[in-house]
């Protein structure tokens, strides 16, 4: 796969166009975000990921927009095991309902920039090293197995930053917010706000997410610029979603369960590739449709499987 350096940067463009056009639009008026508002959000960047989809259709070829809708599927479902933690590092910063869309979009601007970084990172080590898929796939084996057993009623702890911990011992920060701004004047100190620290945690907590969903995507395809374009699409329809689903989060119970089929299918997957690359021993290799089929599958069996149990059941 080829992609010219005018597509890169014109899929940089766009991407920072939207983003600016949904901050200009949303964040003009700071105020709640309802239900309502968070849905048609979350349809329009679907919508925009299906046409993306139907571009690298056009361009690259079905193969290449299979391989895309794959990685969106998947890191878009990661994605949501993430909007559990983002509801805990809000609550504990008491972040303001109406400003809760900033710190989420600022938040995730930071996530994308360091997944970018870690994505050229993996690109390089896959070029260079085809054996890392060995590593990324008993990293996801492992990971999968982490997931499952996982207690959900196990809350993170969003002092758990190390990264939040340092910046606020190092330099003066306020308890109050003043809207959105970052930093305040407190009795003549210029101090960051709790909007900065939240913002901060948000973003680089993400990372610790990304560690398993990049090399996830890694599994499906090693273009750099689908992964890239996945992880993109992926998080930009992530903080709609948070309000869309943050009445509903302790519905998907069985979440966690579906998230760990899902790791260890891509790491096995990845097993395979690797065992077929770097000896000639005879395994199969499982096609992008196959991963597809597999991920949709498992997301609508957790899902209807989620929803039955969290109905109540009528008295006899």
């Amino acid at each position: 796969m080829n992609v010219p350096a005018w597509l890169w940067a014109a899929t940089l463009v766009g991407i920072v166009g939207v983003i600016v056009l949904d901050l200009v639009i949303v964040d003009r008026r700071p105020h709640p975000f309802g239900p309502k508002e968070a849905a048609r959000w979350v349809v329009f960047y679907v919508v925009l990921a299906a046409l993306f989809a139907v571009f690298i259709a056009l361009y690259f070829g079905l193969s290449y927009s299979g391989e895309f809708v794959a990685g969106y599927l998947t890191e878009y479902s990661l994605s949501v095991d993430n909007l559990f933690v983002f509801l805990v590092i809000m609550t504990s910063f008491a972040v303001p309902a109406a400003h809760q869309h900033r710190v989420l979009l600022v938040g995730i601007l930071i996530a994308l920039v360091l997944r970018g970084i870690l994505i050229v990172l993996g690109a390089q080590l896959i070029e260079r090293f085809s054996g890392i898929f060995y590593v990324f796939g008993a990293f996801l084996l492992f990971t999968a197995w982490k997931v499952w057993l996982a207690n959900d009623e196990d809350e993170p702890d969003p002092d758990g930053n190390g990264l939040v911990r340092f910046v606020a011992r190092r330099f003066p920060t306020s308890t109050e917010y003043n809207g959105t701004k970052l930093t305040a004047v407190v009795a003549g100190q210029r101090m960051l706000t709790p909007m900065a620290l939240v913002m901060l945690a948000i973003g680089t907590t993400d990372l610790l997410f990304a560690l398993d969903s990049i090399p996830a995507v890694f599994g499906i395809t090693s273009e750099a610029y689908i992964v890239f374009a996945a992880n993109a699409f992926a998080l930009m329809g992530l903080r709609q979603l948070f309000f869309l689903l943050k009445g509903l989060l302790g519905s998907l119970q069985h979440l966690s369960k579906g998230l760990a089929i899902i790791l260890g299918f891509i790491g096995v997957k990845l097993v395979l590739q690797a065992i077929h690359e770097t000896t000639s021993l005879p395994v199969p290799v499982i096609p992008v449709w196959m991963s597809l089929a597999v991920i949709v599958a498992v997301l609508a069996i957790t899902i209807i499987w989620s929803y039955a149990s969290s109905r109540p059941t009528k008295e006899p």
